[in-house]
């Protein structure tokens, strides 16, 4: 193993093990620490205080702990927090808390900034910088379990990974914090709780049924003929509906997991009764649970507008009437900027 100014928390326990063995330490140093780091979310090796002031020092000298930091954090009227996190590196991705009656929910991000450029959202007008390594979404989650613990008395119910960035294309990093974030060494969540959110990335999606993936699916559709997908959403270009549609069938008969569909009503774009019937004709191709349509949370950046309240109505209703399964999502932290669709990094 190299042994430099490595980022510990890419080491297994093994890995830290085999380093305690090296340097003379009993073995049970190592799950010791693998405790702090994962259980107890340590964020600097001189707070392992049941470890010899030496041992930390010398810990110190060999590894790096570079924990994502709160930069800062807004309040919404509806009791939704936003927080803006810090990377080691200076780089800003954002998270939401979303609290309800009966869910404690994590909207996490996966990269700094987003290549798809998806015309309604305020991150696809931001550069993907990069991708966020496992350890730094785990941090996120871990954060957001800390403020829903401090704001609300209650755990994390759910994490969705709907915040900045397209998780299907930090592939590796997203599965492996999910492990850690199931994991009974780590947060110890049922990833039937956990849902990543995808723009399309067919290739990927099929990559998740052959790794018999356990947690759920979303589609975000948003358009449901190819002609007003592409144009809201380039990536349809080179995955359209037909290879989206076989790609999630693939998936479901690897995995059995929940899929869902995402559906941001736009005024005059797609939201009239024959684009409820396109959305009908996909969900009926797809084993999906549920339809959810959402409200959508103008940009500054963006043409679009939310629709009139009696024409969402209509959606919904025509929808209910051909047995979908769809849900109405109300916007949440929308003073804030950080309901969907609206996460910048404006502090």
């Amino acid at each position: 193993m190299k042994l430099g100014k490595t980022n510990i928390r890419q080491l297994s326990l093994s890995e830290i093990q085999e380093y305690f063995g090296s340097i003379g330490e009993k073995p049970f140093r190592a799950k010791q620490v693998y405790e702090w780091l994962w259980l107890k979310h340590a964020t600097s090796f001189d707070g392992m205080t049941n470890l010899s002031r030496e041992l930390r020092v010398k810990l110190e000298e060999h590894f790096t702990l570079p924990a994502v930091q709160v930069d800062t954090t807004q309040h919404s009227e509806d009791g939704t927090i936003k927080s803006r996190f810090k990377l080691h590196d200076g780089h800003l991705v954002e998270g939401v808390l979303i609290p309800t009656d009966t869910r404690q929910t994590a909207c996490v991000s996966s990269q700094v900034g987003c290549s798809l450029s998806c015309k309604f959202c305020a991150t696809g007008y931001m550069d993907r910088k990069r991708n966020l390594e496992f350890d730094e979404i785990f941090d996120e989650v871990a954060l957001l379990n800390d403020q829903a613990m401090s704001a609300y008395g209650k755990k994390l119910s759910n994490i969705v990974f709907m915040g900045m960035g397209e998780p299907l294309l930090n592939y590796k990093n997203v599965l492996a914090s999910i492990e850690r974030i199931t994991s009974p060494d780590g947060l110890g969540m049922s990833p039937k709780r956990i849902t990543v959110s995808t723009a399309g990335v067919s290739k990927m999606i099929r990559q998740l049924g052959d790794d018999k993936v356990k947690f759920n699916l979303a589609l975000s559709l948003h358009a449901a003929n190819d002609q007003k997908r592409s144009q809201i959403m380039p990536i349809n270009e080179t995955n359209n509906l037909k290879v989206l549609i076989e790609a999630l069938n693939y998936f479901y008969k690897q995995t059995q997991s929940q899929i869902s569909f995402e559906y941001i009503l736009f005024k005059d774009f797609n939201d009239s009764l024959q684009d409820a019937d396109e959305l009908i004709r996909i969900y009926r191709q797809v084993p999906a649970d549920l339809v959810n349509i959402i409200e959508y949370n103008p940009i500054s950046n963006a043409r679009f507008q939310k629709p009139e309240e009696e024409v969402a109505d209509a959606f919904m209703e025509y929808l209910g009437k051909n047995r979908v399964n769809a849900r109405l999502r109300r916007s949440r932290g929308k003073d804030i900027d950080a309901a969907c669709g609206q996460l910048a990094n404006k502090g």
